[in-house]
């Protein structure tokens, strides 16, 4: 594949060429009245698609998938929003390979703001994409066009970028989700660069549960990055979270919204702190006030010098001021980004995450066309810092305010997107009700986790399940054993069972338990701190796997009182056999 940022000019020959009447074609979608909205850049012939559809398999089989046009696709154009930096890649980048994989089909490349540079969605010179419900609004970018083929109905989940919040922004604008990953979790080969460092391949969804599937996918292939071995896989039942003590910019009716949201986590059993903005905001203004821009030119400045005509005034303007920008100053702005991460974390320690409102207010197109920088960094100031500070977020509907959608953002440490996803899935939003979370949760495929089979006090609703649950372990169902085994009660405080297998010729049962999933580090600390006479060992279950569980001293487990009969913890408390 041709080096993103290397001149090359429209290449209008071959198989792979869309004429220029289809792609104009193509890039319209019918709204509500008379309104259109440039959301495609390239789509396949329709027949193809259906064809697809009608003889996909895997897990995500007839999902149709649109595709941000800065990430590669097979055989179709890649422009980043400029046509005369267009390529033909010959591969797919990972991210749409894995979705291509399990069943997903691609209905086609969505428009954005030119090279990912902007929160807006009007930098395209295939034309600006405009809020679906209020046409004289923007629609939020820089993932601009994956957004609304989404919350349109014209794809079922697309994939986005998120440099600076180009992955949460249109989706708070358009009412839906976008889950924007821990940095380097998700492939970003086959990507054009905006900011190398801080790039990141979202996902946008109508619900929670779709796009915590789609990302289950991705993350499942191998990311630019590895997981460490003591992720929290799930968020704890009364999670602590943190509001900024103060919301510059924020929109009166949307800051209602804002106080509606915090009070509905509130009465859901969530603690909320108050930490200090300063920090996350300043590094906020230092991705594009500062040194840091540097990285927009080392991604595209060679094209934007040697084809100036070809770019978008504005993102010409943000990618050459960065040409300029001496190494002292660079070096200076990564230290100082260094200390205020620093303060931002310790301001949130104790804290399960952070919750903000995704932006301050959804701008007019007439705004941004009066100043289209201002409006632009204004519309940041709550998402800027994440790729920065390296964490994780989840973007999700809160209800309205006004006439617009208003959206929030549930930010977390690295690593802990399984956190944020839970905490996301308890937001009030439209009916003032909140989601269920998913029960598996997308880090599960691939970071690296150990299972749990418990079989008393340690059950979800039992006195000592806070001891999986403080270390993000995640419940994962109910199971039974093998028919070859013998439950007692030990005396102890509280009463613990004491599981043991029976030999081949002696008569057991099938003793009822839950599955818990757990990182290496947290099982290690889990054992460590296991007290005599119990102990982990290996149970055989009833569709014949083993696993990780409670067991006990064969000594101990004989003198306790034998409860078999009744099959399980709950059971015998139910009937009194216990304590």
């Amino acid at each position: 594949m041709r080096q993103a940022n290397s001149p090359s000019p429209r290449d209008d020959s071959g198989p792979q060429h869309v004429p220029r009447r289809q792609r104009r074609a193509d890039r319209k979608v019918r709204t509500r009245g008379d309104q259109t909205m440039t959301v495609w850049i390239h789509r396949p012939p329709q027949e193809s698609i259906a064809a697809r559809l009608a003889s996909a398999r895997g897990e995500l089989a007839g999902l149709r998938v649109a595709v941000k046009d800065n990430v590669d696709v097979a055989g179709m154009p890649t422009t980043a929003g400029c046509p005369e930096f267009a390529y033909t890649p010959e591969r797919d980048a990972p991210a749409v390979a894995a979705l291509r994989a399990a069943g997903a089909v691609v209905v086609g490349k969505t428009n954005l703001d030119q090279f990912a540079t902007g929160l807006v969605g009007t930098r395209s010179p295939y034309g600006a994409v405009r809020d679906l419900r209020r046409p004289e609004f923007v629609s939020g970018g820089s993932s601009s066009g994956s957004a609304i083929a989404v919350a349109s109905g014209e794809a079922d989940i697309a994939i986005g970028t998120d440099t600076a919040g180009s992955g949460r922004v249109p989706a708070a604008f358009q009412g839906i989700v976008g889950i924007k990953p821990t940095v380097g979790t998700v492939s970003t080969q086959g990507v054009v660069p905006a900011c190398r460092s801080y790039d990141c391949v979202t996902i946008f969804a109508a619900d929670l549960y779709l796009a915590n599937r789609a990302m289950g996918v991705l993350a499942a292939h191998a990311g630019d990055r590895a997981w460490p071995a003591d992720v929290r896989f799930a968020a704890p039942q009364q999670p602590v979270v943190a509001v900024f003590d103060a919301l510059p910019d924020l929109d009166p009716l949307w800051h209602a919204a804002f106080e509606r949201t915090v009070r509905g986590l509130r009465d859901s059993g969530a603690r909320i702190v108050t930490v200090d903005a300063e920090p996350f905001l300043t590094a906020a203004r230092l991705l594009y006030d500062g040194a840091l821009v540097a990285e927009r030119y080392a991604a595209v400045g060679e094209f934007v010098d040697a084809r100036p005509d070809a770019v978008d005034p504005t993102v010409r303007s943000i990618i050459r001021a960065a040409r300029d920008v001496p190494a002292h100053r660079l070096v200076s702005d990564l230290a100082a980004l260094q200390q205020l991460r620093a303060r931002a974390l310790a301001s949130l320690a104790g804290a399960d995450v952070l919750l903000t409102p995704t932006a301050p207010a959804q701008p007019t197109i007439a705004e941004v066309a009066a100043d289209p920088i201002g409006v632009n960094s204004r519309i940041g100031i709550y998402t800027n810092f994440c790729n920065l500070f390296d964490l994780c977020a989840v973007a999700v509907p809160a209800g309205t305010a006004g006439g617009a959608q208003f959206g929030v953002t549930v930010l977390a440490r690295p690593f802990e997107d399984a956190v944020a996803l839970d905490i996301a899935a308890r937001i009030p939003h439209g009916d003032n009700e909140s989601r269920p979370a998913p029960e598996t949760s997308w880090p599960l495929r691939t970071a690296p986790a150990h299972e749990l089979i418990v079989f008393g006090a340690h059950l979800r609703d039992q006195p000592l399940a806070h001891q999986l649950t403080d270390m993000g372990a995640r419940w994962m169902g109910a199971v039974r054993t093998a028919p070859r085994y013998r439950l007692a009660v030990l005396d102890t405080d509280p009463p613990k069972p004491a599981v043991t297998r029976r030999p081949d010729d002696i008569a057991g049962v099938a003793v009822a338990g839950e599955r818990w999933r757990l990182s290496p580090a947290a099982l290690g600390r889990f054992l460590a701190r296991l007290p005599a006479p119990m102990q982990l060992g290996a149970v055989e279950l009833d569709d014949g796997t083993w696993h990780t569980a409670f067991g006990c001293d064969g000594a101990a487990a004989l003198s306790g009182k034998d409860i078999s009969e009744y099959g399980g913890w709950r059971a015998a408390l139910a009937a009194g056999a216990v304590g």
